[in-house]
Formats: structure tokens, sequence, C-alpha cells
């Protein structure tokens, strides 16, 4: 790690300071169980996991948020605004090309109060101390995908098999081409299924001959009864999974893309509300001095990344620079607080700066 790496660091974490956000840290080794899950896939697979003899399964820090979020609610859910400075670490598939220990600096708000104008005060906190570089900003809002989704008029298994792979796409579109009637089902479920109508599970179970794995027969008797009652749900219909395409493949400048999205609320009027969470955040942004007009949106921004965001989504890009991960990059975890609250919860909103891409750009971009 250079010195200039973290001197940068230093520079942010005295400007998030001076924001009104009180200084955090967060343990290095973070007990694995209860917080692996709340990452991404990506995450997850370069995840540095040990086990303690004491305490199970642990892991390397790989992120700051969700150990911020974790402390925060273990101490009440009341507004706050927090800043860090450290090390994470994620494993890489090819040696030297990313960093498998570099810094993050970060800010986090949790405020119940007009969430758009949180959104915006981070958004535009990030833009003004990353303005000298020239990056590329990018938003996006996975509520807008999410509130598409609910409105879908097929079953509830089907619409929580959609929001569950909200964050994976391949597996995404090939559920929703499936539920729509637009991609034949594979064969060995086909063939399960052709079975299963044919003979009860519990007869099939029992014919099978000694159990192996895990689960029990009452567990693979309620999957086979989900399947039956999942292959008698109707296909979605041709305009709804159209109007689901429409919002998936939406990328725009923020304001063209808000009269596209009230175009379609009509049609699915359960995206109503967030879209019109998404203008009050373009009036706040607005108002903290950002260029709206020439900000880029894209609804399906943020969807490979961590599962935890929910709502308002971004990140700032070297243009020019495909090679390099975002400079930074943030969004909205609303539903984060509500998994690790102990039934507390308090709308919450935050990003990371990589002081290291900073550095680099400055000296050159070698």
């Amino acid at each position: 790690m250079h010195s200039n790496d973290r001197a940068e660091a230093e520079r942010l974490f005295a400007h998030f300071r001076a924001a009104g956000a009180q200084p955090v840290e967060a343990d290095i080794l973070l007990p694995a169980d209860t917080l692996l899950d709340l990452y991404g896939e990506d995450i997850r697979a370069r995840a540095y996991v040990t086990s303690d003899p004491l305490e199970g399964e642990m892991m390397l820090r790989p992120d700051f948020t969700v150990p911020v979020v974790q402390k925060h609610m273990a101490h009440g859910a009341e507004p706050a605004r927090y800043t860090y400075m450290g090390e994470v670490f994620r494993r890489q598939e090819h040696h030297g090309l990313r960093a498998r220990e570099y810094l993050q600096v970060g800010y986090e708000v949790f405020a119940r109060e007009m969430p758009e104008q949180a959104d915006a005060e981070v958004f535009a906190l990030f833009a003004k101390v990353l303005s000298p570089l020239g990056l590329h900003a990018a938003t996006g809002d996975i509520g807008i995908l999410m509130a598409a989704v609910r409105g879908l008029s097929t079953s509830p298994r089907r619409r929580a098999a959609l929001l569950r792979h909200v964050w994976r796409p391949r597996r995404f579109r090939a559920l929703l081409d499936r539920f729509g009637g637009r991609s034949r089902m594979p064969e060995p479920r086909a063939r399960l299924l052709k079975e299963l109508q044919e003979a009860p599970a519990t007869e099939l179970i029992a014919s099978a001959g000694p159990a192996i794995g895990l689960r029990e027969a009452g567990e693979v008797a309620a999957r086979a009864a989900a399947l039956l009652e999942d292959a008698a749900t109707p296909p979605l219909s041709g305009a709804e999974v159209d109007i689901l395409d429409d919002v998936l493949h939406l990328r725009d400048t923020a304001p063209m893309a808000l009269g596209r999205l009230r175009d379609m609320a009509v049609d699915l009027p359960t995206i109503a509300p967030a879209v019109d969470r998404f203008a009050r955040r373009l009036d706040a942004l607005a108002s903290h001095g950002i260029d709206v007009d020439t900000l880029d949106f894209e609804a399906s921004h943020g969807r490979t990344t961590l599962e935890y965001y929910d709502g308002f989504v971004f990140s700032f890009h070297a243009e020019g620079r495909p090679d390099l991960p975002p400079v930074a990059s943030g969004g909205r975890y609303d539903a984060l607080t509500r998994v690790l609250g102990q039934g507390r919860e308090i709308p919450a909103v935050g990003g990371v700066i990589r002081p290291g891409l900073i550095a680099l750009l400055q000296e050159g971009g070698a």
C-alpha cells in the first residue's frame, strides 16, 4: 500500500468528519455466519473465511457498511452520521489485476425524515470531493425494479423468486422468461413434474430407496407440492413482461427516465410511489447543486454489486479506464437496518470511496 493512498484516505476521512460524521470503527475479523448472507454473490465468493475454535466461522472484513449498521442498530435506531477508514479484504481470481487488500473511506447517514434529501446529501458530498478527477457518475434505483416485480399479476411464490434474484441478472432473466411462457422448462424439471402429476410425492419418496442428504421426507414433499403449485400457475401476460423489460432496459438522462417511468406507471401503478421518490430525489439533488439534466440514470444499475441495496444506488467511474472498478459507490439500504435491527429499523444510505484509485488517477493512471 502506497503512502499516497493513506494520505488520500486521511484527506477524505477529514472531509467527512467536517460534514458532521462521527468516526466509527469495525472489527477486522467478523462473524461469518450472520454477515455473509447479507452480501452479494460476488463478495460471498471472494471473502476470506476461516474457522475459530471458540467463535466458529469468521471472515476478514470485506466491507464496512454491514458491520457499521450492525453496531449502530445494536445500540438503538437513532439518527446518526458515521465515517470510517480502513482496509477491506477480498480474494481475487487473477493475481495482480485487482488488489486483495485496499483502503475504503465511507460515509453513512441514518435519518428518519426526508430520505430523498439524505440520498442527495451523500451523492452531492461524494461528487464534490471527487470533482477534481472528472469522473463519470451513474445512478439507479433498485426500489423501482422491486416495485415493478411486486406489481406483477402472478403468485406470491413467483414474485418472491424474482425478488430473491433481482441481483442475479441471468437467473432473473431465466425466471422471467419461464414465468412468462417464453422459454421451455428444463428437461429434468419437466420430467419430475410429470412424475409428480402421475403419483403422489409420498409414494415416489417411498419408492426412491434409502434417504440421502439432510432433507427429511416432509421437506421433500413440501418442495414437490410447491413445484406442482408453480406448474399450475398461469404465465405472466406478455404486456406485463414487456413493461418489466422496459424497466430493466431503461437508460437515459434522469429527467427523461423520470418521464418514461411515469408513462410506465399508468400500466403498472405499483411503481408509482417509487417513481414519486425518484422525482423528489431529483429535486433534492438539484437543490444540492447537481446538474440533474445531464445525470445518467439506469434502472438496472447496481444489480451485480451488493444485495443489501434496495433503493437509490450510484457510482463514480474513471472514463477511459474500464479496467478499473468504481472509484466510489453507494446506495440506500433500508431493509438491512430491519434485518439487523432486532425489531427496530431506520432509513439509511451511504457510500464508500477507494482512496487508492484516486491516488492512482492523480499519478497519471499508471
